[in-house]
């Protein structure tokens, strides 16, 4: 559980950083900030960090009231994703956000752009792959990330422009699409093995 390994942190930062996406999520950040809709950086990104951490540690407890192994969620985890990395490499919308209105820091910031469905997914795949310390300090410091982007969300946009967001959001679909297909072999075969 507390084993480290720099390669598989950097593994595990780069799934979560690829899936909550928050560079990609910057043109919805400037439109709420352009639309007058005022939220908290940090109760979004300490928030969202609860929610992931608190479905990291009962997320294996509810597979098993189904009885789904991590193995098992791994590979189908592992698929969804291979389409979320579809979406990001393609431009194509598969996924739909159709949440409810209300609160701009709770919908859509919390959920579903930070802890959405894919964030869970990720994280239990990634049990099954990496050690709990590593996926941890991963998510910490994806959501500190998720922090400073939010605070100096007008300066970032100048820097890197709507064609960095594009290449960036590019580059790590590429990179979540391999990972994807790392984990569905690692665990298919695994599977089948037994």
């Amino acid at each position: 559980m507390w084993d480290f390994s720099i390669k598989d942190f950097f593994s595990t930062f780069i799934v979560l950083f690829a899936i909550i996406d928050v560079s990609g999520s910057m043109p919805i950040f400037v439109d709420l900030k352009n639309r007058n809709k005022s939220f908290s950086p940090l109760k979004a990104s300490s928030f969202s960090f609860l929610i992931l951490l608190t479905f990291f540690f009962v997320g294996e407890g509810i597979l098993k009231l189904f009885n789904v192994d991590v193995s098992s969620f791994a590979v189908a985890g592992s698929l969804v994703l291979f389409v979320i990395a579809c979406e990001m490499t393609f431009g194509i919308e598969i996924f739909k956000l159709d949440s409810p209105g209300g609160s701009a820091t709770m919908v859509p910031i919390i959920f579903p752009l930070l802890a959405g469905p894919g964030a869970f997914t990720a994280l239990l795949s990634l049990k099954a792959e990496y050690s709990s310390f590593e996926i941890i300090m991963a998510l910490t410091l994806n959501m500190a990330i998720v922090y400073i982007v939010l605070r100096k969300v007008d300066l970032i946009e100048k820097l890197i422009g709507a064609g960095g967001v594009y290449v960036l959001r590019k580059f790590f679909g590429i990179i979540l699409m391999a990972i994807a297909v790392k984990l569905f072999m690692g665990n298919i075969t695994f599977l089948l093995g037994h």
